[in-house]
């Protein structure tokens, strides 16, 4: 078996079977087939809910937009657009420089073997697609978790609304229904655990905003996006926990900003929880994959983490898609399976594909 590869990309993607096709007037390319959720079927099968970026083939001062009946493309003056970011267009000249994006992207089933080595099945027509006002610019970045019998997955639904948090639930991982906005404005990467800890769901969140204040200087931790908890009765209703999740820490700047990466799973130790941390630099900054162990009933409590990287990006993986690459020092780890003797890790590499890793378990013992 292969231990670290790249199993799905844009070119695995038919376009002629996009959502896109006959509501949209534009001509379309796939920018990245990345970012999977990732879980275990009943048949023994696994699944990668894979995030499709699908972008305009002339996007100059242009973007994709769901209207609630199709897809439209909005055109924007060009002498108010920064595009030194591919992936976003920034409209100057507004007081809060909002954003418009040079992509809209879905999210494709994608069913691997039993080991992960080979696909399966592309389920098209169990895709999920923007069907709300506050899904207007697309669906991104599933996060799937199995709680006893049910599957609970989350995504970031984005539009000019708000940036937020939405939840879907199968009893099968493979018919979704939306239940709505769990998480309000720019509260993404919002992960499940994988079972309940003192009575309650939990799941790690990640509040965005414009303000932070400083620790005192001789603290351990950096002030800045931090890994926050919150608990619900019902997977719907969620409270923030009163003491403060995974922080920062002021030692190392590899970390400076952080999010979380896949659901929190139990082991013999604890919830291990694998989570992205931030380097400034490059184009977007630097992201690698780290890991901790989490308390089994108060998960706000680390019993065990690593400062150095568990997976860290590797462009030599998309060098066969230099024509497509626009980035190479991202990896994204979103979802984790368990697959006897080791964890079979999923990210989304470069914001381009999708890359497996294998782990031992015995790195977290």
């Amino acid at each position: 078996m292969r231990d670290d590869f790249l199993i799905f990309t844009p070119d695995d993607v038919d376009l002629s079977r996009s959502p896109l096709r006959g509501t949209c007037d534009a001509d379309t390319f796939i920018l990245g087939a990345f970012n999977p959720g990732f879980t275990r079927l009943p048949s023994g099968n696994l699944l990668m809910m894979v995030r499709v970026a699908e972008a305009l083939s002339d996007p100059v001062a242009r973007s994709l937009r769901f209207d609630g009946e199709g897809y439209r493309v909005d055109q924007w003056p060009a002498d108010r657009v920064d595009s030194s970011d591919p992936r976003i267009l920034k409209l100057t000249g507004d007081p809060w420089q909002p954003l418009a994006l040079t992509s809209l992207s879905w999210l494709l089933p994608v069913e691997l073997s039993n080991d992960g080595e080979t696909v399966v099945a592309i389920h098209y027509d169990r895709a999920i697609v923007p069907v709300a006002s506050y899904q207007a610019c697309g669906v991104e970045d599933a996060r799937i978790s199995r709680i006893g019998d049910e599957w609970a997955m989350t995504t970031c639904s984005v539009s000019p609304e708000r940036l937020c948090t939405t939840l879907y639930r199968s009893t099968d991982a493979m018919d979704w229904r939306l239940e709505g906005i769990v998480l309000d404005h720019q509260n993404k990467d919002m992960l499940i655990f994988e079972g309940q800890a003192g009575g309650r769901y939990w799941a790690q969140t990640r509040p965005l905003g414009e303000t932070w204040f400083a620790y005192p200087p001789d603290s351990e931790w950096r002030a800045g996006p931090a890994i926050h908890l919150a608990t619900s009765p019902d997977l719907l209703h969620w409270k923030p926990y009163d003491k403060p999740g995974m922080r920062p820490h002021a030692a190392t700047v590899a970390t400076a900003r952080m999010g979380g990466g896949t659901p929190p799973i139990r082991t013999p130790r604890g919830w291990l929880t694998l989570w992205h941390g931030v380097e400034p630099g490059a184009e977007v900054g630097i992201y690698r994959t780290y890991w901790s162990i989490l308390d089994a009933e108060d998960p706000a409590k680390v019993l065990a983490t690593d400062h150095a990287p568990l997976i860290e990006p590797a462009p030599q993986l998309t060098a066969h898609l230099a024509e497509s690459k626009y980035l190479d020092s991202v990896v994204f780890t979103t979802g984790i399976v368990d697959a006897g003797d080791h964890y079979l890790v999923a990210s989304g590499e470069a914001d381009l594909a999708c890359r497996l890793t294998r782990i031992d378990k015995a790195r977290f013992a």
